[in-house]
């Protein structure tokens, strides 16, 4: 068997070399995402590179698809979660924010950070953000706000968080529950039930002193 094939063969595998340039992007930004560089960061050849993409530009859509299905579309899915009220609705978001592995905001400051220097990866960034504020905005829609507060209150929502990854904000994970009701009862103008935030405290570890 040929294991230049394989998903582990001597060429490395194409998940190997998206997860390089991934660390690569978050380390040192998109000047650094190169095949030589990565190359050596993998110990593989140059060449080992083409059996997986065709060229940079290949590797570097798939760092966008990567994003785009991790950080939009886990805001698309938490939106459309199951909720009684509207406060839990927002809870369910607010997981993307607790859970890397729903939206990783590192990822997210990198990608932002590239748009700075790309157009083309502006216009993507600027495509995730109306798709997550159309996502959020149809939750308060759900629970009978109209157009006009739907959209407003979606867009205090992201664009809050938005501002914690843009300014690189380190906090607490316990002074940040401790501030989670008070932001629910913001965003949504409801006060959500103690047994709602048993629920989220409990999905991430978290246990109240």
């Amino acid at each position: 068997m040929d294991q230049s094939l394989g998903d582990s063969g001597w060429r490395g595998s194409h998940e190997g070399w998206l997860e390089a340039a991934y660390a690569a992007l978050l380390e040192s930004g998109i000047d650094s995402v190169k095949i030589l560089p990565l190359a050596k960061k993998l110990n593989l050849s140059r060449t080992s590179f083409y059996w997986f993409f065709k060229d940079r530009e290949e590797l570097l859509a798939g760092l966008v698809s990567r994003w785009r299905d991790q950080n939009t579309g886990s805001i698309v899915r938490q939106s459309e979660a199951y909720a009684e009220t509207l406060a839990e609705a927002m809870l369910n978001v607010f997981d993307c924010w607790l859970d890397s592995r729903l939206f990783d905001s590192k990822f997210e400051f990198a990608m932002r950070s590239w748009a700075l220097q790309s157009d083309n990866i502006l216009q993507e960034v600027q495509k995730a953000d109306r798709t997550r504020m159309d996502a959020l905005a149809s939750i308060f829609k759900r629970f009978g706000h109209p157009e006009s507060s739907a959209d407003v209150r979606a867009r205090t929502t992201y664009l809050v968080q938005i501002g914690y990854i843009s300014m690189q904000t380190k906090e607490d994970v316990a002074v940040r529950m401790k501030r989670i009701p008070e932001y629910i009862a913001i965003y949504t103008g409801e006060i959500p039930q103690q047994r709602e935030l048993n629920r989220f405290y409990a999905r991430h570890g978290y246990r109240p002193g």
